[in-house]
């Protein structure tokens, strides 16, 4: 079973449970290569060979299918979904591409409500300290383009990432730190500010 397999193998099958399960579709060649480090179309299609031996996942046609019945057992009671945690991303690189993804973490559907989508990102510096963020903590990110005044979210602001307090005014957009050292400023903006999505809870930093 899963435990039997290599690094590899289990972040491949995270990769097609986590899209057939919440997603509804089956992982290309090309997407579970990108995830693991595979190189070319044949590599996906070893690993794929060895879950399939391992009673994991089965092929018809073109298409994937979970097998194992603890997998499947799980379906019907699923408490969890799994959310891509993603790592340091590079200037130009989008958020969520699959290099960024470092893994998938289950979270529990109390805070990851079905019907939305969510990515989690690790916290750099202290721009947010007096809001219960430190440097490390993996917040939990709900996917929106839109924000209310006072909330957290996670901007794009020339190409990177940021996490701040949103406040709206008639002329602009204002991201605001929430720290106790004095070095972090507001950043003001126009119609150039991308909002990637809401922060809604702050997990420790220990869980990858």
């Amino acid at each position: 079973m899963i435990k039997d397999l290599s690094d590899k193998d289990k972040k491949a099958f995270a990769l097609i449970r986590n899209k057939i399960i919440h997603e509804g579709v089956t992982p290309t060649l090309r997407e579970i290569n990108a995830f693991t480090g595979g190189k070319s179309p044949r590599s996906a299609s070893i690993v794929l060979d060895r879950l399939i031996a391992a009673g994991l996942i089965k092929r018809v046609g073109r298409k994937i299918k979970l097998l194992s019945p603890s997998v499947l057992s799980e379906l019907s009671s699923v408490t969890t979904i799994d959310v891509p945690l993603v790592g340091t991303v590079p200037c130009g690189t989008p958020l969520l591409a699959e290099e960024n993804i470092e893994t998938y973490l289950p979270i529990t559907t109390a805070l990851a409500r079905k019907g939305n989508k969510y990515f989690l990102l690790r916290a750099t510096g202290d721009s947010m300290n007096k809001e219960g963020i430190i440097s490390g903590n993996i917040l939990l990110v709900r996917q929106q383009s839109t924000a209310e005044n006072g909330e957290k979210v996670v901007a794009l602001v020339n190409d990177e990432a940021t996490v701040k307090i949103f406040e709206k005014t008639p002329h602009a957009v204002i991201l605001r730190p929430r720290s106790t050292n004095p070095i972090h400023k507001p950043i003001v903006l126009t119609d150039n500010c991308v909002i990637q999505g809401i922060v809604v809870a702050i997990l420790p930093s220990n869980l990858f």
